[in-house]
Protein backbone atom coordinates (compact mmCIF):
# COMPACT_ATOMS: atom_id res chain seq x y z
CA UNK A 1 0.00 0.00 0.00
CA UNK A 2 1.43 3.17 -0.57
CA UNK A 3 2.01 5.67 1.96
CA UNK A 4 0.08 8.51 1.45
CA UNK A 5 -2.93 6.10 1.49
CA UNK A 6 -1.30 4.65 4.61
CA UNK A 7 -1.75 8.49 6.61
CA UNK A 8 -4.45 9.64 5.08
CA UNK A 9 -5.69 12.14 7.51
CA UNK A 10 -9.14 11.48 7.45
CA UNK A 11 -8.42 7.30 8.52
CA UNK A 12 -5.00 7.82 10.46
CA UNK A 13 -4.55 7.89 14.20
CA UNK A 14 -1.48 8.72 15.89
CA UNK A 15 -0.23 6.21 18.93
CA UNK A 16 1.88 7.66 21.25
CA UNK A 17 3.47 5.22 23.46
CA UNK A 18 4.19 5.27 26.94
CA UNK A 19 6.45 7.99 26.81
CA UNK A 20 6.24 8.34 30.51
CA UNK A 21 9.23 9.24 33.14
CA UNK A 22 10.14 6.15 34.26
CA UNK A 23 10.59 4.90 30.93
CA UNK A 24 12.09 7.82 29.41
CA UNK A 25 14.03 9.58 32.52
CA UNK A 26 17.49 9.52 33.11
CA UNK A 27 16.14 9.60 36.76
CA UNK A 28 13.49 6.51 35.63
CA UNK A 29 12.79 3.59 36.80
CA UNK A 30 14.65 1.58 34.14
CA UNK A 31 17.30 3.92 33.59
CA UNK A 32 18.04 3.83 37.51
CA UNK A 33 18.07 -0.38 36.68
CA UNK A 34 21.04 0.06 34.05
CA UNK A 35 19.37 0.31 30.98
CA UNK A 36 19.93 2.61 28.25
CA UNK A 37 17.53 5.35 28.05
CA UNK A 38 20.08 7.42 25.68
CA UNK A 39 18.01 7.03 22.29
CA UNK A 40 15.12 8.66 23.68
CA UNK A 41 16.50 12.54 23.68
CA UNK A 42 17.38 11.66 20.05
CA UNK A 43 13.86 11.22 18.89
CA UNK A 44 11.76 13.58 21.02
CA UNK A 45 12.28 16.52 18.70
CA UNK A 46 11.20 14.54 15.87
CA UNK A 47 8.46 13.15 18.16
CA UNK A 48 6.62 16.56 19.31
CA UNK A 49 7.09 18.27 15.78
CA UNK A 50 5.11 15.11 14.26
CA UNK A 51 2.26 15.92 17.26
CA UNK A 52 2.18 19.92 15.83
CA UNK A 53 1.40 18.46 12.01
CA UNK A 54 -0.60 16.05 13.20
CA UNK A 55 -3.08 18.80 15.26
CA UNK A 56 -2.28 20.89 11.82
CA UNK A 57 -3.73 18.39 9.60
CA UNK A 58 -6.42 17.24 12.49
CA UNK A 59 -4.93 13.60 12.50
CA UNK A 60 -5.89 12.74 15.89
CA UNK A 61 -3.50 12.21 18.48
CA UNK A 62 -4.14 9.57 21.10
CA UNK A 63 -1.18 9.28 24.18
CA UNK A 64 -0.93 5.64 25.44
CA UNK A 65 0.18 5.11 28.88
CA UNK A 66 1.20 2.09 30.94
CA UNK A 67 0.07 2.27 34.75
CA UNK A 68 0.50 -0.81 37.32
CA UNK A 69 -1.30 -0.87 40.66
CA UNK A 70 -1.73 -3.92 42.62
CA UNK A 71 -4.94 -5.02 41.26
CA UNK A 72 -3.49 -5.92 37.60
CA UNK A 73 -0.08 -7.16 38.89
CA UNK A 74 -0.79 -10.95 38.48
CA UNK A 75 2.01 -13.10 39.48
CA UNK A 76 2.69 -13.77 35.85
CA UNK A 77 2.96 -10.21 35.33
CA UNK A 78 5.60 -8.92 37.99
CA UNK A 79 7.84 -11.76 36.67
CA UNK A 80 7.83 -10.64 33.49
CA UNK A 81 11.63 -9.15 33.31
CA UNK A 82 14.40 -11.84 34.71
CA UNK A 83 16.21 -10.40 36.99
CA UNK A 84 14.67 -6.62 36.94
CA UNK A 85 12.76 -5.76 39.91
CA UNK A 86 9.23 -4.24 38.33
CA UNK A 87 7.78 -3.07 41.54
CA UNK A 88 8.03 0.83 41.49
CA UNK A 89 7.69 0.96 37.56
CA UNK A 90 4.81 3.36 36.28
CA UNK A 91 2.99 2.83 39.65
CA UNK A 92 -0.34 4.62 39.91
CA UNK A 93 -0.29 8.49 41.26
CA UNK A 94 3.99 8.17 40.63
CA UNK A 95 6.03 11.22 39.58
CA UNK A 96 7.55 7.49 36.80
CA UNK A 97 3.82 7.24 35.40
CA UNK A 98 3.56 10.79 34.19
CA UNK A 99 4.17 12.08 30.57
CA UNK A 100 7.73 12.38 29.73
CA UNK A 101 8.52 16.02 27.97
CA UNK A 102 4.75 15.84 26.84
CA UNK A 103 1.54 17.43 28.33
CA UNK A 104 -1.53 16.26 26.89
CA UNK A 105 -4.48 18.43 26.49
CA UNK A 106 -7.41 18.26 28.91
CA UNK A 107 -9.15 17.01 25.84
CA UNK A 108 -6.76 14.62 24.08
CA UNK A 109 -7.31 11.48 23.83
CA UNK A 110 -5.55 9.44 26.65
CA UNK A 111 -5.41 5.49 26.89
CA UNK A 112 -4.12 3.53 30.01
CA UNK A 113 -3.41 0.40 29.66
CA UNK A 114 -1.68 -2.61 32.07
CA UNK A 115 0.23 -4.63 29.46
CA UNK A 116 2.54 -4.84 27.01
CA UNK A 117 -0.41 -4.14 24.08
CA UNK A 118 -2.50 -1.10 24.20
CA UNK A 119 -4.82 -3.26 22.62
CA UNK A 120 -5.21 -5.22 25.66
CA UNK A 121 -8.32 -4.70 28.16
CA UNK A 122 -7.90 -1.16 27.28
CA UNK A 123 -11.24 1.39 25.25
CA UNK A 124 -8.57 2.22 22.13
CA UNK A 125 -10.35 -0.23 19.61
CA UNK A 126 -13.56 1.21 20.62
CA UNK A 127 -12.01 5.16 20.25
CA UNK A 128 -10.62 4.01 16.63
CA UNK A 129 -14.17 2.75 15.34
CA UNK A 130 -15.44 5.61 17.11
CA UNK A 131 -13.18 8.09 14.78
CA UNK A 132 -13.43 5.80 11.83
CA UNK A 133 -9.31 5.13 11.95
CA UNK A 134 -8.12 2.61 9.73
CA UNK A 135 -3.85 3.25 10.14
CA UNK A 136 -2.68 3.42 12.85
CA UNK A 137 0.72 5.71 13.07
CA UNK A 138 3.05 4.08 15.84
CA UNK A 139 5.57 5.90 18.25
CA UNK A 140 7.41 5.95 21.40
CA UNK A 141 9.11 3.17 23.70
CA UNK A 142 10.01 0.59 23.73
CA UNK A 143 10.17 0.04 20.21
CA UNK A 144 10.83 -4.04 20.51
CA UNK A 145 8.64 -4.60 23.28
CA UNK A 146 4.91 -1.67 23.75
CA UNK A 147 5.40 -0.24 20.46
CA UNK A 148 5.77 -3.60 18.51
CA UNK A 149 3.49 -5.45 20.73
CA UNK A 150 0.81 -2.67 19.86
CA UNK A 151 1.61 -2.80 16.15
CA UNK A 152 1.41 -6.35 15.85
CA UNK A 153 -2.06 -6.62 17.71
CA UNK A 154 -3.39 -3.69 15.27
CA UNK A 155 -2.42 -5.82 11.78
CA UNK A 156 -4.20 -8.64 13.60
CA UNK A 157 -7.32 -6.11 14.33
CA UNK A 158 -6.75 -5.25 10.29
CA UNK A 159 -5.79 -1.99 10.67
CA UNK A 160 -3.04 -0.58 8.42
CA UNK A 161 0.52 -0.02 10.67
CA UNK A 162 3.00 2.63 9.75
CA UNK A 163 6.20 2.25 12.62
CA UNK A 164 7.99 5.90 13.12
CA UNK A 165 11.54 5.29 12.12
CA UNK A 166 12.83 8.25 14.08
CA UNK A 167 9.80 8.45 16.87
CA UNK A 168 10.64 5.61 18.30
CA UNK A 169 13.26 3.91 20.54
CA UNK A 170 14.46 1.04 22.73
CA UNK A 171 16.90 0.20 24.98
CA UNK A 172 19.43 -1.34 22.55
CA UNK A 173 19.71 -0.28 19.00
CA UNK A 174 20.22 -4.05 18.35
CA UNK A 175 16.60 -4.50 19.79
CA UNK A 176 15.30 -0.89 17.88
CA UNK A 177 16.84 -2.45 14.39
CA UNK A 178 15.19 -5.91 14.58
CA UNK A 179 11.83 -4.36 15.79
CA UNK A 180 11.92 -2.30 12.12
CA UNK A 181 12.94 -4.91 10.18
CA UNK A 182 10.08 -7.40 11.88
CA UNK A 183 7.22 -4.88 10.63
CA UNK A 184 8.49 -3.71 7.75
CA UNK A 185 8.53 -7.31 6.68
CA UNK A 186 5.44 -9.11 8.30
CA UNK A 187 3.37 -6.10 9.93
CA UNK A 188 2.96 -3.04 8.27
CA UNK A 189 5.43 0.06 6.81
CA UNK A 190 8.70 1.54 8.64
CA UNK A 191 8.78 5.70 7.87
CA UNK A 192 10.05 8.55 8.76
CA UNK A 193 8.08 11.48 10.40
CA UNK A 194 9.04 13.93 7.31
CA UNK A 195 7.84 11.58 4.57
CA UNK A 196 4.71 11.23 6.55
CA UNK A 197 4.73 14.80 6.86
CA UNK A 198 5.26 15.17 3.05
CA UNK A 199 2.60 12.88 2.54
CA UNK A 200 -0.14 15.24 4.27
CA UNK A 201 1.29 18.12 2.52
CA UNK A 202 0.90 16.42 -0.82
CA UNK A 203 -3.40 15.60 0.23
CA UNK A 204 -3.53 18.65 1.41
CA UNK A 205 -2.85 20.73 -1.89
CA UNK A 206 -5.61 22.17 -3.88
CA UNK A 207 -6.80 19.58 -6.10
CA UNK A 208 -5.55 16.69 -4.21
CA UNK A 209 -8.52 14.63 -2.80
CA UNK A 210 -7.72 12.14 0.22
CA UNK A 211 -9.22 8.79 -0.28
CA UNK A 212 -12.52 7.39 1.30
Amino acid sequence: MELENSVDPSKTAFLVIDMQNDYCHKEGSLAKQGLDVSGVSDMVPHLMHLIDQAEMYHVPVIYVRTIHEKSTDSSSWIHRMRGKSQADLCRKGTWGSEFYKLVPEEEDIIVTKHRYSAFIHTKLDSVLHTLNVRNLLMAGVSTNVCVESTARDGFMLDYNVVLLSDCTAAFTKEAYLMTLTNISQFFGTVAASTEVIDCWATLNRPGMKMTT
